[in-house]
């Protein structure tokens, strides 16, 4: 087959990161169309995977808004003349492509949080949208529910090795336990209305924990003066170890908060856009991996009370476990339903889930 593939986001690459490479194995061939967004392209080039740039991402909302026509026209122009046999990916530009080539458009979801215009665009224009079973909202009869989550693409344990010389990179002794705390910026278009801690929530978070564990502090933007000496210091793409090893993550963003909760990492998250996602509400409920709050304070004090708990990693491991008994393999789901695409479209269409073999 010949596959089309945008990354737009370092989560789309980890997504895709590992089905890649096999795909391509498999005598298929793959255009990764790139957006200049963060670190994307650094994670691509790290993991070895060719890819062309079709646009940089904006930091300003307007500004993301006029680059279209100009994404857009590019886009067409590599695709056309690669003439894939399907597209993956997400985004209007890849929605409105592949109709124009009349060509069938793959998609994983798990943001509930879309405006009604991206929903009718999803619903009409994308071939087969993948979803948790967890997913809260009927997208119609091209979505398919997957016993699975988008982290397990490349933190399960098939694909995903814990390295503990992390520690050594963290500059502590393995025998050290710390947490991390992971805030928000919250400008990005799908961040609008929502909220997370307040400057006052992170320094007492700092404050109190400071007292009873080594703390690190992941950002998106710049720390409140006085914090950076708690700025995590590894590379990017160690975070996924970094957040194996911790003791605790305490956030106000959704990806860092899945991707600790599968590792077996005790979670708290303070947001206000947590019982609006699916798979927030099976963490907590169903797995008791995590757990979500509205009110700073609270989730604060749940954080100082965990902290305190011996064995807290042992008891997460058995829960973990019994998150992973549960679910699939996603790389190996994606890969089997590209390759296969029109027979697994029409066997598991109309919100049906693919199960766990």
């Amino acid at each position: 087959m010949k596959i089309a593939m945008y990354i737009n986001t370092p989560g789309q690459m980890y997504l895709w990161h590992n089905a890649i490479p096999i795909l391509l194995r498999e005598e298929n061939e793959v255009l990764i169309l790139a957006r200049d967004h963060g670190p994307t392209c650094e994670l691509l080039s790290r993991y070895g995977l060719q890819y062309t740039v079709y646009g940089k991402a904006s930091h300003m909302k307007l500004g993301k808004i006029l680059q279209l026509p100009n994404h857009f026209i590019k886009s067409l122009d590599l695709i056309s003349r690669f003439r894939p046999d399907i597209l993956i990916g997400g985004g209007l530009i890849g929605m409105y492509i592949s109709a124009i080539l009349k060509k069938p458009m793959l998609t994983f979801a798990d943001n509930e949080e879309v405006s009604s215009f991206e929903l009718y665009n999803a619903k009409y224009f994308i071939s087969a949208i993948i979803t948790p079973s967890c997913y809260l909202k009927n997208l119609g009869k091209n979505q398919i529910r997957i016993d699975g989550y988008k982290e397990l693409a490349y933190l399960h344990p098939n694909y995903f090795k814990p390295d503990p010389s992390v520690y050594t990179e963290l500059g502590i002794g393995s025998h050290e336990r710390y947490v991390v705390l992971r805030f928000g910026s919250f400008e990005a278009v799908h961040d609008i209305n929502r909220k997370g801690f307040s400057q006052n929530d992170k320094y007492r978070l700092v404050e109190e924990l400071t007292n009873q564990t080594r703390v690190f502090i992941s950002a998106e933007g710049n720390l409140p003066a006085g914090l950076e000496r708690y700025k995590l210091p590894t590379a990017y793409h160690r975070i996924h170890q970094v957040l194996y090893f911790a003791q605790l993550l305490i956030g106000d963003t959704g990806t860092m908060a899945w991707e600790a909760a599968v590792l077996g990492t005790p979670t708290v998250v303070s947001a206000s856009f947590t019982p609006h996602f699916g798979n927030f509400l099976e963490l907590e409920k169903k797995y008791d991996l995590i757990y979500c709050f509205q009110d700073a304070d609270k989730a604060i004090d749940k954080a100082l009370e965990l902290i305190r708990q011996p064995n807290l990693k042992k008891q997460w491991a058995i829960k973990r476990q019994k998150l992973l008994d549960d679910k699939i393999d996603v790389t190996q789901f994606m890969i089997d339903f590209t390759e296969n695409f029109s027979e697994s479209f029409s066997k598991f269409k109309h919100g049906n889930i693919y199960p766990k073999q």
